[in-house]
């Protein structure tokens, strides 16, 4: 687990030195305009979307840990197209590199990490690997403020030591890390994603359960400044101490609840997710002297959701058939592809009224809520129960 670990630390710090410069980068180095930057990289990224289809496929043959490797490598070559780009076609190509190495990571490092804490916890494995990439993704965001501060210059910096990053990550990995994959046999429970509607389910349950830290992410700094008229400082503030308290307390809350089913413990924390987009929208009617004091306070209600229904990676490797492990983890991304692409347009929804996001994202969370019932009867037993059926057969 240790060389895991580091070597997705060294991936995670990479990524926070250059994925908040994507499209500042095509701008300010390669000297698109505005709007061109924008659709490239964005069109780059939807065509990325498609690589798990594949990566899934690659994860059942070969196993997890060459996908990762492999999607590193991919990734590290979208650098260094970035780094050669001089106009609109290459930001493209770049952009696509990257985003498909970054999906096909996404499909199979849950994988490799159940894998690799195979005799363990894997609740605890998967919350320990999420603090040290937080931390290391927060570093990477660090350094390339200072590296910024050197314009063009310090963005190609930033792009070239990404590359590099995702390489050191790739020969950690290659050398250090030696998980053998046991293929199923041919009377493997293979089953085919699209039939197989518990897990289908669990997509859609988990991709509405996720839509309100992706509408605080995209819309905190909308709402809190265009809504509100509060202080600039306030959004900031709020991401950072979701941010802080994830890198902090998630393997402690993991272990404190760690007796819970999995599909309660995600219920729990996506009812806490739905009250604090509730208490977003009485934001409204606070007076303005209190206003910072009770945003924090409904960012606490946001971060303890977040921190005792994480176990959507845990429950969705373990309920995924063995024989086709690889294309049900692959598919289970698509639950926070989605949540991230109808964000944005969730959002939008303050144009018609400062009401409309947050009741949609609370419906959001209450339909998930309301299904996880099914999910707990549907998916296999031991991936429901987790820990906890672990405790109790030892």
């Amino acid at each position: 687990m240790g060389a895991l670990l580091i070597a997705l630390g060294i991936d995670n710090f990479g990524s926070g030195l250059f994925l908040p410069l994507s499209v500042l980068y095509g701008i300010q180095v390669v000297g698109l305009p505005v709007a061109v930057a924008g659709v490239v990289v964005t069109v780059g990224k939807l065509v990325g979307v498609a690589s798990p289809v594949l990566a899934g496929r690659l994860v059942d043959r070969f196993g997890p840990r060459q996908v990762v490797i492999g999607s590193q490598v991919l990734q590290a070559a979208g650098a260094a197209v970035y780094l050669l780009a001089t106009n609109a076609v290459l930001v493209l190509v770049a952009s696509a590199l990257l985003a498909a190495g970054q999906q096909a990571f996404y499909s199979s490092v849950f994988g490799l990490i159940a894998d690799t804490a195979r005799d363990g916890s894997k609740d605890s494995a998967f919350a320990r690997v999420g603090q040290v990439r937080g931390v290391c993704f927060g570093l990477g965001g660090l350094a390339v403020a200072g590296l910024a501060s050197a314009g063009p210059v310090g963005y190609q910096v930033a792009v070239a030591l990404n590359g590099v990053t995702f390489l050191v990550a790739a020969a950690v990995l290659a050398v250090f890390l030696h998980v053998p994959h046991v293929r199923p046999g041919p009377d493997g429970d293979a089953v085919s994603v699209l039939r197989n509607r518990p897990y289908l389910a669990l997509i859609v349950v988990v991709s509405l359960a996720g839509l309100p830290v992706d509408v605080f992410l995209d819309g905190a700094s909308v709402y809190v400044t265009e809504v509100l008229h509060g202080p600039a400082w306030i959004p900031g503030v709020m991401i950072t101490a979701l941010t802080v308290s994830g890198m902090v307390l998630t393997t402690v809350v993991v272990r404190w609840t760690r007796t819970l089913w999995r599909t309660t413990a995600m219920r729990i924390g996506t009812g806490l997710c739905g009250i604090w987009a509730l208490a977003s929208l009485a934001a409204v009617v606070v007076p303005a002297a209190w206003l910072p004091v009770y945003l924090l306070c409904s960012v606490a209600v946001l971060s303890a959701g977040t921190l005792i229904g994480n176990r959507a990676n845990a429950l969705a490797e373990a309920a995924a058939p063995r024989a086709t492990r690889g294309r049900h983890l692959a598919a289970f991304q698509y639950a926070f592809t989605a949540a991230g692409i109808v964000s944005p347009a969730v959002v939008a929804l303050f144009a018609i009224g400062p009401w409309l996001p947050w009741l949609v994202t609370a419906a959001a969370a209450a339909i998930a809520v309301a299904a996880m019932p099914y999910l707990a009867r549907s998916l296999p037993r031991d991936a429901v129960r987790g820990d906890y059926g672990r405790i109790a057969s030892t």
